[in-house]
């Protein structure tokens, strides 16, 4: 049994450990409220604006041409994967990279690797990625550090032109979904071409739009895969949040439980130490009455 003394170091180690988990623990918890918050905001805009689209189809009687819902052929894919750049997230990141490796190994073997992009967020993901022997289209930070509408834009956008150039006919994005802090989907989205299904079909709606039917759903169609790349990476983010608080609550619950069965070590210990010594004692005091 080890000694008093090594007791009480790990004791002070484990309770260090605790208090740090603890604190990382808090910080998860509040950057997933604020990550929440901005999710349930941005939600209703996205959704109102993906029914108005689908709604207006709907109206149609004649089939209008969108190119950015163009099915063809797939020739060449791009693949946006979403991870963290630290760890502490329980499976998080190792989720995403098998998922990534599914769906990458998919289009190689339909493909090969000329005709794959890859667009890689976090440090872990772009780690995995070398260890693949995988060089990336391009490698990006983590989303906690770069993780803006704008920026969700600007990649949007990007995509967009690529698919309209045909230099691309496929984006699909790999990410978690954030179903509640202890739950965590790996998914694979498909976001162009564009699914124009209809929320409510056969529903009658009269709109009036300028100037042409062709114009406005065009400059609809690229506002909608806007909000719909934020709110996946959105998702994502929030999901890493929910990974790491869970993470950490489990962190500190196994310290807590080892720091008991430490102290309960001790105390036997100490109560060993205190009996030994009036043994001692009692033995002593024996030999001199004898």
């Amino acid at each position: 049994m080890p000694n008093l003394k090594e007791i009480r170091a790990r004791i002070s180690s484990v309770a260090s450990t605790e208090k740090i988990t603890n604190a990382m623990k808090m910080v998860a918890a509040a950057k997933l409220r604020k990550s929440e918050g901005i999710t349930t905001s941005f939600l209703p805009y996205r959704n109102k604006l993906s029914e108005a689209l689908s709604n207006y189809l709907s109206s149609l009687e004649e089939k209008v041409s969108i190119p950015l819902a163009e099915s063809r052929e797939v020739k060449r894919v791009a693949i946006l994967a979403f991870a963290s750049s630290s760890g502490l997230c329980g499976v998080y990141n190792a989720n995403v990279n098998k998922l990534f490796k599914q769906t990458y190994d998919k289009y190689l073997s339909q493909l090969g690797a000329e005709n794959i992009d890859t667009y890689l967020f976090g440090k872990k993901l772009n780690d995995y990625a070398k260890k693949m022997g995988l060089k990336p289209t391009e490698a990006n930070e983590g989303l906690s550090e770069i993780l803006s509408y704008d920026k969700a834009a600007d990649v949007s956008d990007r995509l967009v032109q690529q698919f309209l150039d045909h230099h691309i006919d496929c984006v699909v994005m790999v990410y978690n979904h954030f179903k509640n802090a202890g739950v965590q989907t790996p998914t694979s989205d498909t976001v162009l071409p564009l699914a124009t299904d209809t929320l409510e079909p056969g529903k009658n709606y009269d709109y009036l739009v300028e100037p042409s039917k062709e114009e406005f759903i065009n400059a609809l169609v690229p506002k909608v895969i806007r909000t719909k790349f934020y709110s996946i990476m959105l998702d994502a983010l929030t999901a890493e949040h929910g990974a790491r608080m869970t993470a950490m609550h489990i962190a500190s619950d196994n310290a807590n439980a080892l720091l008991q069965d430490l102290k309960i070590q001790y105390n036997k210990a100490r109560q060993n130490v205190i009996t030994n010594e009036l043994i001692d004692i009692v033995g002593g005091a024996e030999a001199i009455q004898s």
